[in-house]
């Protein structure tokens, strides 16, 4: 047991510790430096969803239902990671139209109706009050457990005045009031606050964390030691199993896992957190991975600290919800108790502060302000500054939240785990998804099927859930639950219609949503939506292809910069709407305020300033109380909507032709390019030719000369002369022959005569011709070929022609003494490879790319080689590509040179199925 001036102390010392990180959060943002501007401060302020309820709600669940604590973190966890495109458009949407709750974003998308926006705000002031009761019961069940004996009873006083609670909610309402109501704000962001949630965030976890490793590692040997113990207690054996004797508890799994999903997305204190203080869309990037890793991490140990808690304790003999406090205070671990109850503190504060900031912004907006705004003295024509009066209402709504939640507390509480009064809370919240969810995406959707649909959703869940709530405290009858009002059977809230065996939130989540998607559907299928909400659906559903370029303002009137620049200063502050004016004059090109032309733009921009401070509805009302306004229909939002799709459409034309030109203008410029390539490819194909032709007609013409002008020549040297005529005329009518068919290749018009080629009979008798050459040069040429393969699809005079290149080349370049020529031939399952090896020179690695272009020879020995048109190798490879294969060039300088190609095989024909059995035949003997 600890002394409670102890705990008094060190929880004000947390709390002014708070304050100091929250001042110095607010300080940085004034110095230009903002803290939330980094994506780990948003993603850990996300963590705010873990409150009071994680930290000693969660264990005791599983303490009576084991795993069955888990649906509410997997839906968080699946909504981040499956849904976070949802959560994007809803920051784009808040960020363009500066909405700062979600009561004003369902009363913006459905015409900025002040009704809606008003219903909402009641079904989140009801809806979210259980919620502050457990975080008020957290604190107070946390303190009694450090303060009392272990195992004794928490005495509540019977004096409201001696009741701890209510101080405790005083505190938290005057902390409250400093953190998020010292300032009034049109982007109603709060940088000190979210530093000290993402503050708070670190210190929760850390201290679960410390307790959980102290039960499994500390108080147990391991956590496999622990779960052994439990598997050996057959009461404790079930909470490890999932369904067990439980028939509906995957439709029961799936209801949780449902509400938690949509609870992360549409709670008040997570829409604030996670849209209304958001910076930079980016920052949902890494929040998508870094909250599902939160949650993972701050319940790794609520099964272990419940079940360490059940075999420690026994079932029955302490309350599961205070085992993070109470098993270290067993052991006589002082220290990390309070530390455990520090973080059970700041959960709790953290969901406090952020809920009571997000909900009297909307009580202030959307209850009081309509009120106020029709009294003479504060509306619209009136004047004087209203900055402080809306302080004020804010401030006198927090505390009034939070002396709801005492009385819940006190009315309910007691009857209830921190589980199920949170669920309770969850169910109401969950009201709000259909009207957010299709005013997002359904451009159909209409105000008073949002009204429709809300007003049964949240009939249904008081009628199922909480109503039942307060009978199960004792403030109702019992009869009500057992028999249903009057007596009516089909009508028992727990069991409505007759659907039984559902647990109860189950049961409540299914009929509340159930009326309230059929109602929103339903009724605006009914009635065709109005033209403001004609326009808003248009703004909301479209928001990405709508900002990314001038927004949209379907309004019609007048409006006079003298009349809106005092409006904005009333509710913002004078020298602030001075700023803010002064800034939209230097964005329109103007010189002074007063060259503001009145137009709509003018209208929308005052009208977005003024809902960040008093809310979209009330910005409407009193923006259209100043300015003469003309009415429109749906006719004129038609009419404007399709002059506008009207230019799109010839925008994109536009576009389209100036991309088709764009397009046409780069093939023009590659084609030209080409076309360069192409003159000069030619201008150096004719240089080569010319000089290819040039060489054998100079000697020819020589040697002709001198055997004409020499009448005395005598018979040997004439007879030398007239065959080196013939050898240079021989090879001038074979360039002349290679030129001629590389050009018919390249064009498409050479002749192919396709049959199926037996590439070793090619490559015998391309070796047969050459066998007379090599034999005069001294040069071995060795075959080394399978005894049958399979045909290829070819040309065999074309392939006949390739291996004769490769055998001439390879005679060229290998040595007159000890020169050896290998002819080679093998066949894989989908290819048959030739290769012709020398031992000559080789070929250098900077000439072996340019082997194969046309008229280059590379150099070599020239001692050995023979004069080349340089169109062999050319011409072999265009051969090769025709039929499918490809060539390749294998050297290493000085160990000569290896040149090859490879064909596809042909499909077998029948004489390939004679060959294959008799080569099995011939394998098997």
């Amino acid at each position: 047991m600890l002394s409670a001036p102890l705990v008094i102390a060190v929880s004000f010392a947390y709390l002014l510790l708070l304050f100091a990180v929250a001042y110095w959060g607010d300080w940085r943002a004034a110095q230009g430096r903002s803290v939330i501007s980094s994506p780990w401060v948003y993603a850990l302020s996300m963590a705010v969803y873990c409150t009071a309820w994680t930290y000693f709600g969660s264990v005791g669940r599983a303490a009576n239902s084991g795993v069955w604590f888990l649906p509410i973190y997997l839906g968080p966890m699946l909504a981040m990671i499956l849904a976070w495109m949802v959560v994007r458009k809803m920051i784009r949407v808040a960020k363009t139209y500066r909405i700062t709750s979600i009561a004003d974003f369902i009363a913006s998308r459905y015409g900025k109706s002040p009704l809606l926006a008003g219903l909402v705000t009641m079904i989140t002031v009801v809806g979210i009050v259980p919620y502050i009761a457990l975080q008020l019961k957290a604190i107070a069940s946390g303190y009694a457990v450090l303060t009392s004996p272990l195992g004794s009873p928490a005495v509540q006083s019977a004096q409201w005045w001696n009741d701890s609670t209510l101080y405790v909610a005083l505190m938290l309402a005057g902390f409250t009031m400093v953190f998020g109501a010292r300032h009034l704000d049109s982007t109603e962001r709060h940088e000190g606050m979210v530093a000290a949630i993402a503050f708070e965030s670190v210190v929760k976890l850390v201290a679960f964390l410390a307790v959980g490793l102290f039960v499994s590692f500390g108080l147990f040997a391991s956590p496999a030691a622990l779960f052994d113990q439990a598997y050996a207690v057959a009461e404790l054996r079930r909470l490890l199993q999932f369904g067990q004797n439980q028939p509906f508890a995957y439709p029961q799994w799936f209801g949780l896992t449902l509400l938690a999903m949509l609870s992360v997305i549409f709670l008040p204190r997570q829409f604030q957190v996670m849209v209304v203080e958001n910076v930079d869309e980016q920052h949902l990037r890494r929040a998508v991975w870094v909250f599902p890793l939160y949650l993972l991490l701050i319940n790794l140990f609520v099964l272990p600290i419940a079940i360490g808690g059940l075999l420690h304790f026994g079932p029955g003999r302490m309350d599961p919800e205070t085992f993070i406090l109470s098993l270290p205070l067993s052991q006589g671990h002082g220290a990390l108790a309070l530390a455990a109850f520090v973080g059970g503190l700041s959960a709790a504060t953290g969901m406090v502060i952020v809920e009571a900031i997000a909900v009297s912004t909307m009580v202030c907006n959307d209850l009081v302000m309509p009120l106020l705004l029709r009294m003479r003295r504060f509306g619209a024509r009136a004047s004087g500054d209203l900055t402080g009066l809306l302080l004020g209402i804010r401030r006198l709504a927090i505390l009034g939240i939070l002396l709801l939640g005492y009385l819940y507390f006190h009315l309910a509480g007691e009857a209830y785990a921190l589980v199920s009064i949170g669920l309770i809370s969850f169910a109401a919240v969950a009201q709000f998804a259909p009207a957010m969810l299709g005013g997002l995406y359904w451009k159909g959707g209409t105000r008073r099927g949002a009204l429709a649909g809300l007003l049964l959703g949240f009939g249904f869940w008081v009628y199922t859930l909480m109503l039942p709530s307060l009978a199960k405290s004792g403030w109702l009858g019992s009869d009500f639950l057992q028999f249903g009002p009057f007596g009516w059977h089909w009508f028992k809230p727990e069991a409505f219609l007759g659907l039984s065996g559902l647990d109860n939130l189950t049961h409540s989540l299914f009929w509340s949503l159930l009326a309230n998607i059929g109602a929103y559907v339903g009724v605006s299928l009914w009635r065709a939506p109005s033209a403001a909400e004609t326009s808003q659906a248009l703004l909301f559903v479209d928001v990405f292809n709508r900002t990314a370029h001038a927004r949209p303002v379907f309004w019609q009137g007048k409006a006079q910069v003298s009349a809106l620049l005092p409006l904005t200063g009333r509710f913002l502050g004078v020298d602030v709407a001075q700023r803010l004016f002064v800034g939209y004059a230097a964005r329109l090109g103007v010189a002074s305020i007063d060259q503001i032309p009145g137009d709509a733009r003018l209208v929308h921009f005052v009208e977005t300033q003024l809902a960040g401070a008093i809310g979209s509805a009330s910005a409407r009302v009193m923006v259209a109380a100043v300015v003469e306004e003309e009415a429109l229909d749906l006719d004129d939002v038609m009419r404007i909507l399709d002059e506008a799709s009207q230019l799109r459409a010839y925008s994109h034309a536009l576009e389209d032709k100036s991309r088709s030109l764009e397009r046409a203008t780069a093939e023009l410029r590659e084609a030209n390019e080409k076309l360069k390539s192409l003159d000069r490819m030619k201008d150096d194909f004719m240089s080569s030719v010319t000089h290819e032709l040039r060489t054998p007609l100079t000697s020819i013409r020589a040697l002709s000369e001198l055997m004409r002008d020499d009448d005395h020549m005598d018979t040997a040297q004439r007879q030398q002369f007239l065959g080196i005529i013939v050898t240079e005329a021989e090879r001038l009518s074979r360039l002349v022959n290679q030129v001629l068919d590389m050009a018919k290749i390249e064009a498409g018009h050479a002749e192919w005569h396709d049959t199926d080629v037996d590439l070793r009979e090619v490559a015998e008798q391309a070796a047969g011709t050459m066998k007379e050459s090599y034999r005069e040069r001294g040069v071995a040429l060795v075959l080394s070929l399978p005894a049958q393969v399979h045909a290829v699809r070819a040309d065999a005079d074309r392939l006949t022609q390739v291996v004769l290149n490769l055998l001439s080349n390879a005679l060229k370049y290998a040595p007159r003494e000890g020169g050896r020529v290998v002819l080679r031939l093998h066949e894989d399952p989908d290819r048959l490879t030739v290769e012709v090896e020398d031992n000559g020179p080789g070929i250098p690695l900077e000439q072996q790319a340019v082997a194969f272009e046309k008229f280059r020879q590379v150099a070599g020995d020239d001692h050995y080689r023979a004069g080349g048109t340089g169109l062999g190798l050319p011409i072999s490879r265009q051969i090769v590509e025709h039929f499918g294969g490809s060539m390749w060039l294998r050297s290493t300088p000085g160990q000569g040179a290896c040149f090859g190609f490879s064909l596809p095989r042909h499909a077998p024909t029948a004489a390939d199925d004679s060959y294959n059995d008799e080569h099995q035949r011939s394998t098997a003997t």
